[in-house]
């Protein structure tokens, strides 16, 4: 017996020499537990056919895929905004940088009457935050339509230095502009409760990308860096971003509109990185949000942003620490209800 725990004791050093010699850990087994702080935590709407919420649904109706393979879901709740203590907060984003004032105004004149429905009197609170060339000013969260509208009406657009007429050193300028301001308001916003639904009033800032604009490596790594960036901390904030832009119905099929959709790809390293996927409405869908840029009502378009806090769900999942840094991984969430359709955020870089 002896004899045998010898030996024994000499095969396990031998292992756990060759493992530390080849920079290895043991392999997982298939059913370890991931460290407890890597969760995971998603904003799940679940949409019928008619774009209607679907309610009631238990974890066992849905299915997360994490690069395609299925994770356990370690935490579930539902959030009925009439009636749960989870807050949700509409946050609306009066854009006088990369819109032009006519626009603005008409977006202002919108805003109003999403504010002044039924009396003023909103379900969600709603905070109104005013971007110009000298920055971000947030307003405080209200349901009382009424004050909000007259702080809209208050609120003095000023001359901006930043104008379309500038091309593109006037583009980069409206663009380094907008990534500040949103910097400024993940700050502003990651350290408060629940969940919020940011909706841009805003053309949006430009693309950048372009078949004669091509960055250098260095610009790529900058770009990439900032994508992983937005990208975590808009969801560890819970933050969903929504573009709402002027352009009308008459844009329906037009490049403008949808130009954007050709940086909808998951961006895994900084040689694949682009200005372009930095653009407000690429940010908005990755998030889990939404683009209405062909919609004369934009009233209508403001009311179904705010609906997605109406009824959600809050599913979590753990995961291994990555191999690499910024390591990406796409998301898919899948429901087990005839025609019901899951929307969350499109994926998220882990760290080792």
């Amino acid at each position: 017996m002896r004899g045998f725990r010898l030996h024994m004791s000499r095969l396990i050093l031998a292992f756990l020499l060759a493992t530390h010699v080849l920079g290895q850990t043991p392999p997982q087994s298939p059913n370890a537990l991931p460290p407890a702080d890597r969760r995971i935590t998603l904003d799940v709407q679940v949409t019928d056919k008619s774009g209607a919420p679907v309610r009631g649904l238990q974890p066992q109706d849905f299915t997360i895929l994490d690069d395609k393979e299925p994770r356990k879901i370690a935490s579930f709740q539902a959030v009925d905004a009439a009636s749960s203590d989870l807050p949700v907060e509409l946050i609306l984003v009066v854009d006088a940088v990369n819109t032009p004032l006519s626009s603005i105004a008409y977006e202002r004149d919108e805003a109003k009457r999403f504010l002044l429905k039924n009396g003023g009197k909103l379900a969600l609170p709603v905070s109104l935050v005013f971007f110009t060339d000298r920055g971000t000013q947030t307003g405080a969260p209200s349901r009382d339509g009424n004050a909000l509208a007259k702080q809209l009406d208050q609120y003095a657009i000023g001359l901006r230095t930043s104008t379309r007429s500038q091309g593109f050193y006037g583009a980069t300028d409206r663009y380094s502009l907008s990534m500040q301001a949103l910097d400024a308001m993940i700050a502003y916003e990651q350290n408060r409760p629940g969940r919020k639904l940011m909706v841009w009033f805003s053309d949006g800032w430009a693309l950048l990308s372009g078949v004669n604009v091509q960055p250098s490596q260095k610009e790529e790594q900058g770009i990439f860096a900032r994508i992983v960036a937005i990208s975590t901390r808009l969801r560890e904030s819970r933050i969903t971003i929504y573009q709402i832009a002027p352009y009308g119905s008459e844009a329906a099929g037009s490049l403008r509109s949808s130009f954007y959709e050709e940086f909808l790809k998951s961006v895994k390293s900084p040689n694949q990185a682009l200005y372009g996927d930095l653009s407000l409405p690429v940010i908005a869908v990755q998030s889990g949000g939404r683009v209405f840029n062909t919609t004369n009502d934009l009233t209508g378009a403001l009311a179904s942003c705010a609906s997605d806090g109406d009824y959600s769900y809050v599913i979590g999942f753990d995961t291994f620490p990555a191999d690499d840094p910024d390591e990406y991984h796409a998301l898919q969430v899948i429901v087990d209800k005839g025609g019901a359709k899951a929307r969350t955020r499109t994926g998220y870089y882990n760290q080792k």
